[in-house]
């Protein structure tokens, strides 16, 4: 076990199951524990995963077995853990945003900065196979000079499946699944550099799983256009009223001077991927590694382990997450105002996978 990096999670709703699935999948990591403010909740996951439970986040950071700590906390806690856990002296992997405005996930970034410890974030499908072909495609000028690009976040009604929907009505679309789209486009054509939007409430009155009412007040769909600083326009389209199984507009388009490039998923690592010349009909390109899973939650975790283990920077970087989170608020206040909003922070890009390489 010594020579594995020590993992331990906080927070085991909904996602940490896939995550905790996944990382025992790796065997450079090992999932040392887990808390939550739940005990029993915490018990239960950790019976199910064959692991240890901390009686409190403040017993889980003074456990010297524990490098990296994974961040499965709702939304609006996760600029208070993460900084927590990085006055602890321990690395972080937080599940996205990493904060609920810009001005938090910068002074997290700096935190981790100044401590030396390691901040990276999700959403990481951009390493997942799909994703990492068609930047190659893309890196190879096989579509000539993209210009523009299409993303369609479709969601569906949190409440169709989701036991606490409350918090991610709350937040919003953007923040919770428009981060997927925007991380793989801003990592390929660089940072966001003025965005336009409109924003509606569509449906405000919903009805939980259990068939308790609740009204949302936040905007259910937001549809922005992002301008990239290398040039790219981005038009995404994002909402929690639409089905993604109810409508043909799903995944992200890539469109260049030479041809086009579909991508149906932009979650899944799997996604089918279909290309053409210009004026032509497509054709599906074959991934540069067959995969089945549909998507590697641990995968960003996995990366800044070996990072860690190599001296190198891991790719899905908070620097990254901070940026992200600078395009929601602005997106936010340009559709409050109906005026265009410039974006000051960049970051540097993250490198390819190694076997997607050119």
């Amino acid at each position: 076990m010594s020579n594995k990096i020590g993992v331990a999670i906080v927070g085991c709703g909904n996602i940490a199951g896939p995550y905790a699935k996944d990382i025992k999948t790796y065997s450079e990591l090992d999932l040392r524990g887990v808390s939550d403010l739940d005990m029993a909740k915490a018990q239960a996951f950790a019976a199910e995963h064959d692991t240890q439970v901390y009686d409190s986040l403040e017993a889980l950071l003074a456990d010297p077995a524990v490098d990296i700590v994974v961040n499965l906390t709702i939304h609006h806690a996760h600029h208070h853990v993460i900084t927590q856990i990085i006055h602890a002296g321990k690395h972080v992997f937080s599940e996205k945003p990493l904060a609920l405005n810009y001005v938090d996930a910068r002074g997290l970034v700096a935190l981790a900065d100044e401590k030396g410890v390691r901040l990276g974030c999700a959403p990481t499908t951009l390493l997942g196979e799909a994703q990492q072909t068609a930047w190659q495609h893309i890196r190879d000028g096989k579509l000539g000079t993209v210009r523009v690009c299409y993303a369609e976040v479709n969601w569906g009604r949190i409440e169709s499946w989701h036991p606490n929907p409350v918090p991610f009505y709350d937040i919003g679309v953007l923040p919770d699944v428009g981060v997927y789209p925007l991380t793989i486009l801003t990592s390929m054509f660089g940072a966001v550099r003025r965005v336009t939007a409109y924003a509606k409430l569509l449906y405000p009155q919903r009805v939980t799983k259990e068939g308790v009412p609740f009204e949302i007040t936040t905007p259910d769909m937001v549809i922005a256009a992002l301008e990239h600083e290398s040039g790219v326009l981005t038009r995404m389209t994002c909402d929690f009223y639409v089905h993604s199984e109810n409508t043909r507009q799903n995944g992200i388009e890539f469109h260049g001077d030479a041809g086009s490039l579909l991508m149906e998923s932009w979650l899944a690592s799997n996604s089918k991927l279909f290309t053409s010349n210009f004026g032509e009909e497509l054709a599906e390109l074959p991934l540069l590694h067959p995969q089945e899973e549909y998507i590697r939650w641990g995968r960003g975790l996995h990366d800044m382990a070996l990072a860690l283990r190599d001296g190198r920077p891991h790719r899905m970087r908070g620097e990254i997450a901070a940026h992200i989170c600078e395009i929601l608020e602005a997106t936010k206040q340009a559709y409050q105002t109906e005026r265009p909003v410039q974006i000051e922070s960049s970051f540097t890009a993250p490198t390819p996978m190694e076997w997607a390489r050119d």
